[in-house]
Formats: structure tokens, sequence, C-alpha cells
């Protein structure tokens, strides 16, 4: 697949294609039909795909201070959406010039004169130009203009949830993590890089790998899960805190793991945190050994919900 960022990086000489357009922030279900769908259109006309993306979020350009939480990095969007078989996975920077203009501009520029949309697949929910002055109906209209077709797509749901990455988040937010993977049709992920932390884990003899991640990452509620620590091409078993430590009057939140039967040093290693299922909620425990017996459980029912 091939990655380009801004328009300026589009070959030159690029022919016909077909084009999807979205955030696609953590490319869930109805985002993989959208997409599977551009796919096989493609393949029909014997065309490449170009899905779009923007980076940052859009809402962050238009109101400062209100980027949704990320469900995944630009880096995960690319290899999951290259798994779903498009060939170029186009970022447009998004800027308050981009923002600003009207649907018709917008559909010349990037669709036409850089792309050369033969045809567009997008949600029947999709808006577009500014202030979402344009819709899918525009978008036909501005097709019969200027030489391509438009398919909008129904949302897909399931029992009579519409899926979509708010309602993804929040579930995330509400520590459901188990509605976010049927959402998303595999466990939610978060990334970062691991780092020293306090250290108590191995204290109490549950050495945990501290994740640092970047900033908007969706973390999951407070609370203890069962999951998997993903480091190059290995998926670990794990026991996963995240939560202030509220025992140790803890006041940073952290991202925690303890991988199950390994004994490694994994400081420096950019690794990947997959979670499963909701063990409980983070608790405050009068003494040591409470705790141990509590992390003792947690390990057992890690150990059960992941065989």
């Amino acid at each position: 697949m091939q990655r380009w960022r801004g328009l300026e990086a589009v070959p030159a000489g690029w022919g016909r294609s077909v084009v999807t357009i979205g955030v696609f922030d953590g490319v869930h279900r109805g985002h993989q039909e959208l997409i599977g769908h551009a796919v096989a259109r493609a393949r029909e006309r014997s065309l490449p795909s170009v899905l779009i993306t923007f980076d940052p979020h859009p809402a962050e350009v238009i109101r400062p201070g209100t980027h949704p939480a990320r469900l995944t990095s630009l880096r995960r969007r690319a290899e999951l959406v290259a798994e779903l078989g498009i060939d170029a996975f186009c970022v447009l920077p998004f800027t308050l010039e981009l923002s600003r203009m009207d649907p018709a501009t917008f559909a010349h520029e990037v669709l036409v004169d850089r792309l050369h949309a033969a045809e567009v697949v997008v949600g029947k929910n999709f808006t577009f130009g500014h202030k979402a002055s344009g819709d899918v109906a525009t978008l036909t209209e501005l097709g019969r203009r200027f030489g391509f077709t438009v398919l909008g797509l129904d949302l897909i749901s399931d029992h009579d949830i519409t899926f979509s990455s708010t309602y993804i988040r929040s579930c995330i937010d509400a520590g459901d993590v188990a509605a976010a993977r049927a959402a998303l049709g595999r466990p939610h992920r978060v990334e970062g890089v691991v780092v020293h932390g306090a250290k108590r884990g191995r204290q109490l003899g549950f050495p945990t790998a501290n994740v640092a991640t970047p900033p908007y990452t969706a973390l999951p509620a407070d609370g203890v899960y069962a999951g998997w620590f993903v480091i190059k091409d290995r998926s670990l078993p794990g026991a996963i805190s995240v939560g202030t430590n509220p025992t140790f009057s803890g006041r940073e939140r952290t991202c925690e793991v303890y991988v199950l039967d390994v004994n490694e040093d994994f400081y420096g290693f950019d690794v990947a945190v997959e979670f499963v299922e909701r063990l409980r909620g983070m608790e405050r425990f009068d003494g040591i050994e409470p705790l141990i017996e509590a992390i003792q459980r947690d390990v057992q029912r890690t150990r059960e919900i992941l065989s």
C-alpha cells in the first residue's frame, strides 16, 4: 500500500481511482464495511482504491481543545486499512484553510484534480466542506458535474446499535471493553513506550510494564482488565491496571501490565496493549496483603479468560 501525506505526495501521472473519505478512527466494523465496498468497486473497475483521512482530527482545528479520544494512531489506521485491501492511504493535513473550503472546491481540487476519482464511496451520514455544508446529495450533484459517481452506504448496526467511533469511545470511557471489542471486530488497542514507574509491582511480586501513551489516547475507565501485551510479533497474556493506584495514594493515571509467565526487561520498547474484558473497578485496599490477594485473583481470571 502506498502512503501519502498531503496531495503533493500523489505520484505524477496518477490515473483514475475509487476514493473513500473519512477520519476512520478505530477502523470499526462500519468502517470495514465501507472500505470493503470501495475496494470491491475499485477491483470491478480495475482501478486502484484510495482512502483519504485527516490529521489532526478536524474537531481540534475547528474547536481547539475538543480533540476526541483517539482510538487508533495514524500508523495503526494505515496497517488496518492495508489489511482490507486499500491501495493508497492519503493523509490530508487538516488546516483552517481546508476547513473553509466550500464543497465544490474540495471536490474539484482533491477528488478531481489530484486523485482523478471515477467513483467516491462514503457513508450516508457523510458531510464535507465549510461548516459541513455538503452531504451525499451535494457530492452526487458535484459528481455529475465533474465526472465521477457516488455510492452512499447505510450505516452498519447490530441490535439497534449503530457502529460509530463516538459509540466506541463511550464504551471505552465506561470500561465496557467487551462492547467496544464487538463494535471494532477486535480488542481495543492502545500504543505506547515502556517507561520506568514506581516499581511497586515488583515489590509485591507482580512486576509490571508501565506503558506511557501519547496525548488523546482512548484509555479505558480506571480498573483492572484481562488482555494482551503486544511487543514486536508476540502477543503475551497480561493483567492490565488502569488508574492512579489508590492504595498508595497515587495521583498520576497510568497503564500498567503484569505480563504472565514472562520475566523480561521491556524498558524502552514500543508496545501495544489490547483490552479483552474488564475484571473489576479500581479499588483502595487496607494494606498490602488484601491487595496481593486481589491481584492473584485478577491473574487467575486473566488466565481463564484468555485461555
